[in-house]
C-alpha cells in the first residue's frame, strides 16, 4: 500500500474544494452516492440479515474496505463550492493512524473521555443531551439546556438554535445570526453553571 508523505491538511482540503470536479448537489445526492453505495454493496457482498450491528469479523472487514473504496472513488462533497474533494487511500490511512485514541470532553470534575468501546464493554458510553440543532425559543433556551445538564446520566450537552434574538429572527447570513450564536454560547455556559456543572463540554 502506498504510504502518504504527510497527512492531509486543512489547506490541502481547501484547495481541493476550490479546484475539484464541479457537480450539482442534486446529482451528488440522487446519483453519485446511491450508485456508489449500491456498487460497493454488490462488490463486497454486504448483507446484514437480521443483525442491526454486525459482529461477524469478515463482514466488518468487508464493510471497512467498502467504505474506504467508496470514499476514494466518490470523494467528499463541499456544498459551498459545489466541488468534490478527492482523497487517496494512503491519505485516509494516514488520517486513521494519526487520529487520537481518546478524547477528553469538558474539564476538571465534569470531564469525560470518549474512546472506542467493544461489545459488552464495562465503561458506559458518553451520553449527550440537548435539542441538537433544533429551533428553540430564546425565552426558554437557558432553562431547556439546564434541564439536560442537571441530569446525572448526561455527560455533555449540545445546543439548539435560537429562533430569535431580542425578538428579531436569527436569519442565516445576517448579523443577527452571529448575535444569536454568541447568545447561545453564553446561554449554554449559564445553563451548565445553574446545573452545578460549569466545566461540562458543550
Amino acid at each position: 500500500m502506498e504510504v502518504a508523505d504527510r497527512p492531509l491538511t486543512v489547506y490541502d482540503a481547501y484547495m481541493r474544494s476550490t479546484e475539484g470536479p464541479k457537480l450539482a448537489e442534486s446529482h451528488w445526492d440522487a446519483k453519485v452516492v446511491p450508485e456508489g453505495v449500491a456498487c460497493m454493496k454488490e462488490k463486497y457482498d454486504i448483507r446484514f440479515g437480521s443483525e442491526f450491528i454486525p459482529v461477524d469479523r469478515d463482514l466488518k472487514e468487508r464493510l471497512f474496505l467498502a467504505g474506504m473504496e467508496l470514499l476514494v472513488t466518490t470523494g467528499i462533497y463541499n456544498t459551498d463550492t459545489r466541488r468534490v474533494i478527492k482523497v487517496t487511500e494512503s491519505e485516509i490511512m494516514e488520517g486513521i493512524k494519526k487520529a487520537p485514541r481518546k478524547l477528553q470532553l469538558g474539564e476538571y470534575r465534569d470531564a469525560v473521555f470518549m474512546e472506542p468501546r467493544k461489545g459488552n464493554a464495562s465503561q458506559k458510553p458518553v451520553i449527550q443531551g440537548g435539542p441538537t440543532g433544533s429551533t428553540v425559543s430564546e425565552d426558554i433556551f437557558i432553562p431547556m439546556i439546564q434541564s439536560y445538564a442537571q441530569e446525572a446520566a448526561v455527560d455533555t450537552v449540545v445546543n439548539g438554535v435560537m429562533a430569535t434574538i431580542g425578538g428579531v429572527p436569527s436569519t442565516a447570513n445576517t448579523p443577527f445570526e452571529i448575535k444569536a450564536t454568541l447568545a447561545e454560547i453564553r446561554g449554554m455556559r449559564e445553563a451548565c453553571n445553574r446545573a452545578g456543572r460549569p466545566y461540562m463540554a458543550i
